[in-house]
């Protein structure tokens, strides 16, 4: 059970964030503050706020489900996508784009690239899929709360026994509401930073707390005890694993680059930067930023194991076991084992601060997606479909009302639906409903100038249908399994597979994302009449906006600092950054191949594997993140200091309310440059004149 002092822990930094977000509204005033933070953010205040809504409890809780399953092995595997995700960082790989397109919404970016009809398409795919996806994060969130806190499963109202999960989910959406409703995009990215840095704090009084209650060699005897072909240690000895394998590993590779940004949760913050190199440096920030995090996520993980397995723990295991056995549902005993695990063995204070960084990412998280689906819905759907302009305090009103109907929609469909497996493999199969054509469809838009809005059609109607196909299958397989055994006796994977559809979300997932990116290659190359004006969607040359553009001097050439992604407006100090990260990363790469060739020649002892992870996962990086956690407590607290600085100068445009108008409707606003020098870069040279 929480103590008071748990409880004021929470208690005193939640009433002083949201006394921050009532005070923020009033710097609201048109559509681009509360869709895109008047893109006032700098790189360290959207780091912070991004990284913070990175802790969202379905996200941890779903981490401990494959963590239990599969313990190290799959982040071991994982390591593969070391060279994508750092050529996405560094590079700016579609978010540098997208932010010179302005778009407030990828559906924006899709009309502007393709047809205002696409767009209606893919908003309504996109908003559809968010949603659904969405649906189970209020369930899955307020059990956690519930069981972590040690609550009663049931509240006795009157005559009725009310789940407290319900009222939890009342409660957290109402907290995430007023977030999200007082400022839009503005107050979320603001309260989101400040969570973010308390959260760092804390960060580290866990880590050093279960350090003290925990011995490595506890962790390691507990952690060796696990079936042969399921390791949990070594990631050589996991062919009997089902779900979370090396198969699971490889598609996750191909869609962390397929899918770059093709999900909008939280796309706000796609916009919110001051500009695209400010966004770029926020991503890149982000690898420093989160070691400390991933290193208390992970100790949490590994000392909640041992906590259930090592017969040191065995009277608190027990008490667990208690708790579990009165779940009925396989799937929510899965889901709260080790958070009733972690209830019982942090102590007090200690369990506070957890519960304070864990509600600090929930309503994080939770405003973020509520903000995306419902200004998703507004601005994809509605307002292309409106003849007659809103001015801008109606239009926020409309962005609200769509923000609360998600909130509702999440709590009904939390209570009603039945989740028949992992949380992974449902943000899968759902995502797959809008990414597995979006991505495609984004890449392609941003990238290839012979693009077409027949290709686009093509990827998206493919791949939304696959996935939508395989959520069906999934929700009525007890259903139609009798028949199909009848109509197909001599099909194993279907004979084989009562219980539930025998194909898992991450493989349709990536049929939907192999179909879709083959059928936009192939229609768009048959229907290609004319190349895309890239230079008018991207903003440069004649088309530039002087509030974008970034003046730093930076000698253009073929260099390793341009194949890393290091250009023209980078100081000497994003280069230091940059290139810290990308040493960083590429040494842990090389250590990956060198230890996957010596297990593949010489196979290590499981004692071996236990130390590579004491200090890979735990030692090195504690050591630099108390480093980084300073680091980005003075940026965070810069940021948010000159974003107040700017909001005091900060100039409203009611124009910039994310409507797309055809080219040759576009008027230049103020703030374009259009100057001769300009106009003379984009002409032909002209030849020397002649002499007589």
């Amino acid at each position: 059970m929480m103590s008071w002092i748990d409880w004021t822990i929470v208690a005193i930094p939640l009433i002083a964030i949201a006394i921050v977000a009532f005070r923020t509204q009033k710097h609201v005033t048109s559509v681009s503050e509360f869709m895109a933070g008047g893109r006032l953010g700098g790189r360290y205040l959207v780091c912070n706020a991004r990284g913070e809504m990175g802790m969202a409890v379905i996200g941890i809780v779903a981490a401990y489900e494959l963590f239990y399953q599969a313990g190290f092995t799959i982040g071991w595997w994982s390591m593969m996508t070391i060279p994508m995700g750092l050529f996405i960082a560094l590079t700016g790989y579609v978010y540098y784009r997208y932010r010179e397109t302005r778009a407030m919404t990828l559906a924006q970016f899709f009309e502007i690239r393709y047809s205002k009809s696409f767009r209606l398409f893919a908003g309504f795919l996109g908003f559809m899929s968010g949603l659904i996806n969405y649906g189970i994060f209020p369930a899955v969130s307020a059990r956690f709360f519930v069981y972590f806190c040690g609550l009663p499963q049931e509240v006795h109202l009157l005559t009725l026994a009310v789940p407290t999960f319900a009222i939890i989910m009342v409660i957290y959406l109402t907290l995430a509401l007023f977030m999200t409703l007082s400022g839009g995009q503005l107050t979320v990215m603001i309260t989101d930073c400040i969570e973010g840095l308390l959260g760092l704090i804390m960060f580290i009084v866990i880590i050093v707390t279960l350090l003290i209650i925990f011995d490595w060699s506890q962790i390691q005897e507990a952690m060796s005890h696990a079936p042969a072909g399921k390791s949990m240690l070594n990631p050589f000895d996991i062919g009997k694993a089902k779900d979370f394998n090396i198969w699971y590993v490889l598609i996750g590779v191909f869609g962390s680059v397929y899918g770059v940004m093709a999900w909008q949760g939280g796309h706000a913050f796609n916009s919110c930067a001051k500009n695209a190199h400010e966004a770029k440096m926020g991503a890149i920030l982000g690898k420093w930023r989160d070691l400390a995090k991933g290193v208390m996520v992970t100790l949490l993980a590994v000392c909640a194991i041992t906590f259930l397995k090592h017969p040191h723990f065995a009277a608190g295991a027990s008490q667990v076991q208690e708790v579990l056995s009165k779940i009925t549902d396989p799937q929510i005993q899965n889901q709260m084992r080790m958070p009733i695990a972690i209830n019982f063995m942090l102590p007090i204070a200690v369990k506070g601060m957890l519960c304070s960084i864990m509600l600090f990412g929930l309503l994080a998280c939770d405003s973020s997606y509520l903000h995306s689906w419902g200004s998703i819905f507004i601005q994809d759907i509605v307002m292309p479909l409106r003849k007659n302009p809103l001015t801008p305090k109606q239009h926020v009103n409309l962005l609200r009302y769509a923000i609360f109907g998600v909130a509702v929609f999440g709590f009904f469909f939390s209570l009603l639906f039945r989740q028949t497996e992992y949380i992974l493999m449902f943000f899968a199969i759902t995502g797959a409903i809008f990414g597995g054509g979006a991505g495609s469809v984004l890449a392609g838009g941003l990238y290839w100038k012979k693009g077409t809005t027949a290709g686009a059609w093509a990827a998206m109607i493919s791949g939304s249908g696959l996935a939508v196909t395989g959520i069906i299958l999934q929700q009525s397989w007890q259903t139609l399994y009798p028949w199909l055994c009848k109509l197909l006796p001599n099909v194993h994977l279907i004979v084989d597979s009562p219980d539930k559809f025998p194909i898992n979300g991450q493989y349709m997932n990536f049929g939907a994302m192999v179909t879709a990116l083959s059928l936009y290659f192939i229609v768009s190359l048959l229907t290609c009449k004319e190349d895309f004006n890239m230079e008018r969607m991207l903003h440069r040359g004649k088309y530039a906006v002087a509030d974008d553009k970034v003046k730093v001097e930076f000698a253009k050439r073929w260099s390793w600092s341009s194949i890393i992604g290091i250009d023209e407006h980078f100081t000497k100090g994003d280069k230091m950054i940059s290139a810290s990260v990308f040493s960083w990363t590429m040494f842990w790469w090389i250590v990956f191949i060198v230890v996957t060739i010596w297990n593949l020649l010489s196979p290590w002892p499981l004692s071996w594997w236990a130390a590579y992870w004491h200090y890979y996962a735990v030692i090195i990086p504690l050591a630099i993140g108390v480093v980084t956690t300073v680091w980005f407590l003075w940026g965070g607290i810069t940021d948010l200091h000159e974003l107040y600085i700017d909001l005091k100068t900060y100039k409203s445009d009611a124009a910039d309310d994310g409507t797309v108008k055809l080219a040759e409707e576009q008027v230049m606003p103020d703030n374009y440059i259009d100057s001769v020098e300009t106009e003379k870069e984009n002409e032909e040279p002209k030849p020397p004149p002649v002499k007589p």
